[in-house]
């Protein structure tokens, strides 16, 4: 699978609240990748991770723990990186936590 492929895929997974298997998808892409690149799927992985603490394994807590590590990462890169806007996204998913109807989609911004 191509690293497109792979970054489609996990998306699809994140965006239709199958947090784990986002996490399986992403894993590969964090594991070539190197500087930003690998801070940015580390996130989005800590991200999933948050969401699937909170809701498939009952543990708000958990979830919140995933969610601080997934900042830090985060905190490294740009506002925007690879098109997505990071900030938003750490909000969207901050809701998230907290309202568990809630599902969050990753933000793209329009790179001009």
């Amino acid at each position: 699978m191509t690293e497109s492929e792979a970054w489609s895929l996990g998306i699809k997974l994140f965006e239709g609240g199958e947090y784990w298997e986002c996490h399986e998808a992403l894993e590969p892409l964090w594991l070539k990748a190197q500087g930003a690149d690998r801070r940015f799927y580390a996130g989005i992985i800590l991200l999933a991770a948050s969401l699937h603490r909170a809701r498939a394994m009952q543990s708000p807590r958990g979830g919140r723990r995933n969610y601080a590590k997934a900042l830090a990462h985060l905190a490294l890169l740009p506002d925007n990186y690879r098109e997505v806007d990071i900030r938003e996204l750490e909000s969207r998913v901050h809701a998230a936590l907290r309202h568990t109807e809630l599902m969050p989609q990753i933000p793209f911004v329009v790179m001009r």
